[in-house]
């Protein structure tokens, strides 16, 4: 069986260094009847949003199933888990806690303390409560104070049961695929929205780091982000100036204003209508200091020139995954020694990173090979990076488990365990076993 292996002297291989996996409550949970509709579940219920037109009302069954894949987790030997909070479970639409869901959570969280597996926390993982998108969703300015209400009153219910916390994840997703092109949940479209929808965003992310400052100062407190390196198709001038019109749009419209409280310059370059409503103080807000940064790859993007729009973005190309992402790990290594270069980092943590692959389950066993190679390649390019400077504490795979992938439903598989969705069996992948034990060879 194909091993997972790194340098001798790889930082990655210290102590210090954490190893973990990640999951978003959506994903896995179901348990739909003990939470309030959030936006998917609705995305999901209208015709040809989904791919096989499933959704996520029964998903892993982690929400009965959470004692058995902790043991799992902790089978592993993994330092941290990272898990997402569904808003509509723990809130009631009357702005109080529900009992029964944040019961859930704590249950969970203290039995992770207990096996010694740090707990990163994601509070939003794009499950908006419903409620709150028919009185506008993120387009509506009042969502992000009440995110940072959720946010108050969940981070004082878990207390001391959190190693770290994050805001959101990957902002650009739910303001850019749900509200500006909407291929995911709410599926509104329109140029308009888009920049809107990630202000408010932002500014929630704010409004929430200061609870979690007051609330709970000794947890790590920081945002995930996702980066979607972005390489011209030529060298032409044209194509150079598309591309880097590209990365401030997809990237840094959302790194800028977190790290220095500006929003790219290209914001002149938007009709006025597109540009977000920015309220005196806002920006302040957006750039509250983090304890880190998370960063989530996947793959890089080609980009040309455009007759009638800024870029053009031409298809991926060369070996694609099984959603059909190329695979480019050199561009993990230039986007973290980019980023260092353009900003003053605070610690880094690559919080998702991984590939669906076309998994077949033969005599019992997954031997994934081709996913063992992706986190090979990626972990190489991890190395390389800290040997050209960057400081990066800790890698996520994403994922733990195969789950509702989104618009793609059950079609696609991330996971280093592999669900069999009919009886809910859990089976560890070859991908799974080289993780496990490269973790543990430390």
């Amino acid at each position: 069986m194909k091993q997972l292996s790194l340098p001798k002297h790889s930082p990655l291989l210290s102590k210090d260094f954490t190893f973990g996996v990640a999951t978003a409550s959506f994903q896995i949970e179901g348990g739909a009847a003990d939470r309030l509709p959030c936006i998917w579940d609705t995305f999901c219920a209208q015709d040809d949003k989904i791919a096989d037109n499933s959704n996520g009302l029964i998903a892993c069954e982690h929400y009965t199933r959470w004692p058995q894949d902790i043991e799992l987790i902790d089978s592993l030997g993994v330092d941290a888990y990272r898990l997402s909070i569904s808003w509509p479970r723990v809130m009631q639409q009357d702005g109080s806690l529900n009992p029964l869901g944040v019961k859930f959570y704590t249950d969970l969280l203290d039995e992770l303390k207990r096996r010694n597996i740090k707990v990163f926390v994601t509070l939003y993982h794009w499950d908006l409560p419903q409620y709150l998108e028919d009185q506008g969703g993120w387009l509506n300015r009042n969502t992000a104070y009440e995110f940072a209400h959720y946010t108050d009153l969940i981070s004082k219910a878990f207390g001391d049961r959190v190693y770290s916390y994050s805001t959101l994840n990957e902002p650009f997703c739910s303001s850019y695929l749900g509200y500006e092109i909407g291929v995911h949940a709410p599926g509104i479209v329109g140029r308009e929205f888009g920049r809107k929808a990630a202000h408010h965003l932002l500014l929630g992310h704010g409004l929430a780091m200061q609870m979690l400052a007051k609330n709970s100062p000794q947890t790590l407190n920081g945002i995930v982000l996702n980066f979607t390196p972005c390489y011209p198709v030529t060298q032409s001038d044209a194509d150079l100036k598309a591309t880097a019109f590209a990365d401030d749009y997809i990237n840094h419209w959302y790194m800028r204003p977190v790290m220095t409280g500006k929003y790219p310059d290209i914001i002149e370059q938007l009709p006025v209508e597109q540009r977000p409503d920015i309220h005196p103080g806002d920006m302040e807000i957006i750039a509250q200091p983090l304890d880190y940064l998370g960063v989530n790859f996947y793959t890089r993007l080609h980009y040309q020139a455009s007759a009638d729009d800024f870029y053009d973005e031409r298809p991926h190309q060369g070996l694609l995954t099984d959603i059909g992402w190329e695979i480019y790990p050199q561009a993990l290594t230039e986007l973290l020694v980019s980023l260092n270069e353009k900003y003053t980092l605070p610690p880094i943590y690559i919080t998702e990173n991984g590939a669906a692959m076309a998994d077949k389950m033969i005599d019992g066993k997954v031997n994934d090979s081709d996913r063992i190679t992706y986190y090979q390649q990626h972990l190489n390019a991890l190395h390389n990076a800290t040997e050209q400077g960057v400081v990066i504490h800790g890698y996520f795979a994403w994922s733990l488990m195969d789950n509702f992938e989104w618009a793609e439903g059950y079609s696609k598989r991330f996971g280093i365990v592999y669900v069999d969705y009919q009886t809910q069996q859990r089976t560890v992948k070859a991908s799974g076993l080289a993780y496990s034990s490269l973790i543990t060879s430390r």
